[in-house]
């Protein structure tokens, strides 16, 4: 079954959060990972504006989300996200 893992970032320095953005995508693809979104256009239907940047990543399994998310090359690019952006993440499991 599929998982999504969908991320908001508030990106406080774009200068620095682009070199985030430069290290995920090699990641994201050794772990069979896809970008499904990647910080497009946003439009909020109901409650409060969301002001974030919204990115989500398919993979095959709840488990390879979290490999992925935990793995050393990932961990690499969080430390290196450090005091460009404010992230929540979570992981959804598809149908």
């Amino acid at each position: 079954m599929s998982a999504y893992i969908i991320a908001r970032v508030e990106v406080t320095d774009w200068d620095k959060y682009k070199e985030y953005m430069k290290l995920t995508p090699e990641v994201i693809k050794a772990h069979g990972g896809r970008f499904i979104s990647r910080g497009g256009d946003l439009t909020s239907l109901e409650g409060e504006e969301e002001t974030r940047r919204v990115v989500v990543l398919e993979f095959d399994s709840v488990d390879d989300a979290k490999a992925f998310y935990n793995s050393e090359g990932y961990q690499t690019a969080v430390k290196a996200r450090e005091g460009a952006a404010n992230a929540q993440f979570v992981i959804v499991d598809g149908i």
